[in-house]
């Protein structure tokens, strides 16, 4: 979903799903990524990055009902996400460093609260049948845990990385090392557009899990696949890495 890049913290050792870090930042061409066989994937098969909030779960929902739980209100008015934040009855949205530090409160208190895209856990089974996977989020540091857990209580317990910033650099690094072709799913035009830059052989999907955010979702079908629908989405990663 629509995040603010925030600084990873360092990593603790393996939780649900594997934890590590990057140092992906705006203007850099190239980062150090992890190394793929270190995470446990097969460099020879074709790899799978794809996102977590608005991808693999229901980020603007989660996030809604923990802001209900403070007495707020989070009105889907446009692709956005401290410019939606309310009190009750309001004409303007609450400043941005005070909707910050709720959406830093939710990740520390409340992301374990996400319900799951529908069929995004089977979907993703079945393309790590063929192919490695690779969570990438921009999830804040303090964050990283109970990310892992959801993941891991979801059967979505696949390596992740907390990335900062635009992800095309760090999509890139790890698309070089594996031997077979690569997949990118993510929400945000800017980081499509990111890895277009950085990886541009790297087939790119985008995907929009609330139906109340799709209208609202700036999308470019010309230079990204828009799909919406986890089964459908599936197959054109299978087709495109085949």
């Amino acid at each position: 979903m629509v995040h603010t890049p925030h600084p990873s913290a360092e990593p603790e050792p393996n939780t649900d799903a594997v934890a590590a870090t990057s140092t992906a930042q705006a203007g850099q061409d190239r980062v150090r990524a992890p190394d793929l066989a270190g995470l446990g994937l097969d460099v020879a098969r074709p790899l799978v990055i794809v996102d977590v909030d608005e991808v693999l779960g229901h980020f603007m929902e989660g996030f809604g009902a923990f802001l209900a739980g403070r007495g707020l209100e989070f009105r889907v008015e446009r692709f956005a996400l401290f410019q939606n934040i309310y009190r009750p009855g309001a004409a303007e949205h609450l400043p941005i460093e005070e909707g910050r530090a709720h959406y830093d409160d939710f990740f520390r208190y409340g992301a374990g609260e996400m319900r799951v895209a529908e069929g995004a856990t089977e979907a993703l089974r079945r393309l790590s049948e063929r192919a490695g996977v690779i969570i990438l989020t921009n999830a804040p540091g303090q964050g990283r845990l109970a990310r892992a857990r959801w993941l891991g209580r979801h059967g979505l317990d696949y390596p992740l990385l907390l990335n900062s910033g635009p992800k095309g650099p760090l999509a890139a690094a790890l698309a070089e090392q594996a031997k077979g072709p690569a997949a990118f799913i993510d929400d945000l035009l800017p980081n499509l557009d990111s890895v277009a830059e950085a990886a541009p052989a790297v087939a790119r999907f985008q995907h929009v899990a609330d139906p109340r955010l799709r209208p609202l979702a700036p999308s470019a079908p010309t230079r990204h696949t828009r799909i919406d629908d986890w089964d459908a989405l599936r197959i054109a990663i299978a087709d495109s890495i085949s």
